[in-house]
């Protein structure tokens, strides 16, 4: 067998290095390492010799290839495709971070236009998601001096202050928040590829979990017409030429053109692999994916668990140290009181004279101070006496804290017990998978019959047109931003940043996509609105107007 190649591959976080032949061996030991299991949304990228972006191709050999030629071979781990809704569909923690160090990087090299208000409350999300909680111990001042937490363009836009994270929320839902708050920006999750159409405009599509968009060629905001998946029967490729056949057979085909033959297979390829995730979305979850659920599940529990008896436990150890000060500064006065009393005592003594009426006021006074000490010496004695009942308070502490030790023992046992029945579960979902797969491969040999090679096509399953233009306009109605209890509060939150930002805003350095984004915003546009809007009519109708552009 030929020798295996060096290769390098570039995980956002991480660089990996193995010997291997095939994509396929690559691409398995690298999600293998990372513990990774919603593999279908990932790929190997990497710079033709042509310096273009491609996919590395599974079923090749890696040097077969038209890969640079160097020593280790250069990949990069990225996210092929994107979730229509991050909360529902992502499952593993090492899945949504992954997204998140990619759709962060996007952000921060403006590859997705993020709005300045929103940029400063992602990267205090960003924060939180690497530093946890704040504490004035642990974060001096300067301590994200090193961090590149906002896009240039904000930057040199506005005079911005130091910004501490604030939000208090774990690490994991953290970066949770900030991919809910991401998916709502326009160009999030969207691939965008030069194109014409049948009168030679030129514009651009755009390819995303949604669909198929098409927009004007000074806009990537606002899309101008669109095709949701569930409209689109195939999806062919003849050269340069794209052809696209609806569902609806009263809608023409339709086709638009790319400049390069490797853009045109990038795009069906793109495609393909979208509308394969958009029919899955569709289905009921495999064994495999109810079990990786289920699984996601029971580690949230535990960590909730977790996080609630460390907050309990801190909470109770704050209102200890609070305590003990509080007896110590009272013990101090006490102290202090008692000496100022003998001082008194001292002087009076000393100062008194042999006349009857004076020592008598002498001997009163001090008859009255002795009584004070008398009094203050009772008042230390309990004092010492709460002292030691605050000992016995830390005992008892320690001793619960001794239990709930044993408790996360417990549930950590629990927890092994549960990855094993979780893995016995796994191996019966493969195997029905694979009895699937030998069952599919059986009917498809008995009913395939001999025929010449066609074009790579995207086969649409044949449903009712209406049905399926019923279900799409459901799933886009429900689509509003920032599902969950967050929507309302980052909805202030983005309100607030926009009134401070604009006292610091220099107006002369706004960029094209600031000002079509201030013009949306003016008209009341949002992404969710728009794709309503440019959804509306029939298939035909929207085709007549790509084809007007």
């Amino acid at each position: 067998p030929p020798s295996p190649v060096n290769v390098c591959v570039n995980t956002m976080d991480a660089e990996l290095e193995f010997a291997i032949q095939s994509g396929k061996q690559l691409f398995e030991q690298v999600v293998k390492i990372m513990g990774l299991r919603e593999v279908w949304y990932f790929g190997l990228q990497y710079m033709d010799n042509k310096g273009y972006l491609t996919w590395l191709k599974m079923e090749k050999k890696v040097l077969s290839q038209d890969i640079k030629r160097e020593s280790p071979l250069q990949f990069m781990f990225r996210a092929k495709y994107y979730p229509e809704d991050v909360q529902e569909e992502l499952i593993q923690d090492i899945t949504r971070k992954l997204f998140f160090l990619q759709v962060k990087d996007a952000i921060l090299s403006d590859n997705i236009y993020c709005p300045p208000e929103t940029a400063v409350l992602l990267a205090s999300y960003s924060v939180q998601a690497k530093c946890g909680d704040f504490s004035k111990e642990t974060h001096r001042p300067g301590y994200l001096t090193s961090e590149s937490l906002l896009p240039q363009r904000v930057l040199d836009q506005h005079k911005l202050s130091t910004h501490t994270h604030t939000h208090d929320v774990s690490l994991d839902d953290a970066i949770l928040v900030y991919l809910k708050i991401a998916q709502d920006l326009e160009m999030y999750g969207v691939n965008y590829f030069d194109i014409k159409n049948k009168k030679g405009t030129e514009l651009w599509l755009g390819v995303d979990a949604l669909g198929l968009n098409i927009y004007e060629k000074d806009d990537k905001l606002m899309p101008k017409v669109g095709f949701p998946w569930s409209e689109i029967r195939t999806i062919s490729s003849n050269n340069k030429k794209v052809v696209i056949k609806p569902i609806d057979k009263r809608a023409p085909d339709f086709a638009f053109y790319v400049p390069r033959l490797r853009i045109n297979k990038r795009t069906l390829q793109l495609c393909m692999g979208n509308h394969e995730l958009y029919m899955q979305r569709c289905k009921i979850d495999t064994l495999e994916v109810q079990q990786m659920k289920a699984q996601a599940r029971e580690e949230n529990q535990q960590r909730q668990l977790e996080r609630h008896t460390l907050e309990y436990e801190k909470k109770k150890r704050e209102a200890v140290e609070r305590q003990k000060e509080q007896m110590e500064r009272e013990k101090q006065e006490m102290v202090m009181r008692l000496c100022q009393y003998e001082e008194q005592a001292k002087r009076a003594v000393k100062g008194s004279r042999p006349f009857g009426w004076r020592r008598r006021r002498v001997e009163e006074d001090a008859s009255r101070l002795e009584a004070e000490r008398q009094a203050a010496l009772l008042a230390k004695e309990e004092l010492a006496m709460q002292a030691e009942d605050q000992i016995k308070n830390q005992e008892q502490l320690a001793t619960e804290l001794a239990e709930y030790t044993a408790k996360i023992a417990l549930l950590e046992e629990a927890k092994r017990v549960k990855e094993e029945e979780a893995d016995q579960w796994q191996n019966r979902a493969k195997e029905v998978q694979e009895d699937l797969l030998k069952t599919r491969e059986e009917l498809q040999l008995a009913m395939t019959a001999p025929a010449a090679i066609p074009a790579p096509v995207m086969v649409v399953d044949e449903v009712d047109v209406e049905q399926e233009e019923q279900e799409e306009n459901t799933r886009t109605d429900h689509a509003e931003p920032l599902v969950g209890g967050i929507h309302e509060s980052v909805q202030r939150q983005l309100m607030e940043l926009s009134s401070e930002l604009a006292e610091a805003r220099d107006d002369s350095k706004k960029t094209k996509n600031d000002i079509l984004h201030k013009e949306n915003m003016h008209m009341g546009r949002d992404k969710y609105k728009t794709l309503r809007q440019i959804r509306m009519g029939n298939t035909k109708q929207r085709i007549d107007e790509f084809e007007a552009l």
